[in-house]
C-alpha cells in the first residue's frame, strides 16, 4: 500500500511539473522566487497541494551548482539559461520528491547535460533493480562514477534518501546518514525499518559542468 501511495503522489508531482511547462511558466525575465511562487500557487489551485515536506527549490544559471543545503541569492532567469526545479509535495499524506531540469533555448551542451543526467538516472535504476543487497555507499559511488562516464562531475552530498508517509522515518541521531544515499552509509538499502516495513528510496542526481559553471538535476522514486 505504501509504495502505491508513493507512486500516486509522484504521479501528481509529475502532473504538476507538466502543468508548469504547459502554462509556459519557465521564461526569461522573472526571478527564481517569482517562478517558485507561481509553481506553489499552481500546486495549490490545480492539484490541491497545501504542504511540501522540504523546501521548494528553483535554481537557474550558476545557482544550479548549489547543493540542497545551500541557499544561493535569488537570480533572474536569463535567455538560454539552464534551470532545475525540486519539489516535495505531500499528496494524500504521502511524500513525493521530484526534480527536473529545463533548458531555455537550444544550447547543445546544456541540452546534453540535461539529457545525460536523466539517462544516467534510468541506467542506475536498471542496475539497482537487479540487486538483492546493496550498501547505500555503493550506490553513491556508482552515481559518482556514472557522472564521470558521461564527462561531468557529481557534486551532490547525497544521491538520495528515504520517503514515506509524512513525516517519514527519522534516525535516532539527527546527524546520522543511515537513511541517506551517502558515502558513509554502509547499511544495506534493503534493510526494513524499525517496524519491519520495507523502506522506499529516492535517487537524486546532480551533474555539473565545472568548466561552464552549470548543473543539471534529476530526481524521483527509486524503489
Amino acid at each position: 500500500m505504501t509504495k502505491t501511495k508513493l507512486f500516486d503522489a509522484e504521479k501528481i508531482a509529475v502532473q504538476l511539473f507538466d502543468a508548469v511547462e504547459k502554462n509556459n511558466l519557465i521564461v526569461a525575465g522573472k526571478s527564481e522566487e517569482q517562478l517558485n511562487a507561481e509553481i506553489n500557487y499552481l500546486a495549490l489551485k490545480k492539484f490541491g497541494i497545501e504542504r511540501h515536506w522540504h523546501k521548494k527549490i528553483v535554481r537557474t544559471g550558476i545557482n544550479t551548482l548549489s547543493v540542497y543545503n545551500e541557499n544561493p541569492p535569488n537570480r533572474m532567469i536569463q535567455d538560454n539559461d539552464i534551470l532545475f526545479i525540486d519539489y516535495g509535495p505531500i499528496v494524500d499524506g504521502y511524500e513525493a520528491d521530484l526534480g527536473r531540469t529545463y533548458v531555455l533555448g537550444n544550447d547543445e551542451r546544456k541540452m546534453k547535460l540535461k539529457n545525460d543526467v536523466e539517462k544516467a538516472w534510468y541506467e542506475l535504476k536498471e542496475w539497482f533493480d537487479k540487486q538483492t543487497t546493496i550498501k547505500a555507499s555503493d550506490l553513491y559511488r556508482s552515481a559518482v562514477e556514472k557522472a564521470r562516464q558521461y564527462g561531468w562531475t557529481f557534486t551532490g552530498e547525497i544521491a538520495g534518501h528515504i520517503v514515506g508517509e509524512f513525516p517519514h522515518e527519522q534516525p535516532d541521531d539527527p546527524k546520522s546518514v543511515e537513511l541517506d544515499v551517502h558515502p558513509e552509509n554502509h547499511n544495506d538499502m534493503f534493510l526494513p525499518d524499525s517496524k519491519g516495513n520495507k523502506r522506499h528510496w529516492i535517487l537524486e542526481l546532480q551533474f555539473v559542468d565545472q568548466e561552464n559553471k552549470i548543473g543539471a538535476y534529476f530526481e524521483q522514486l527509486l524503489c
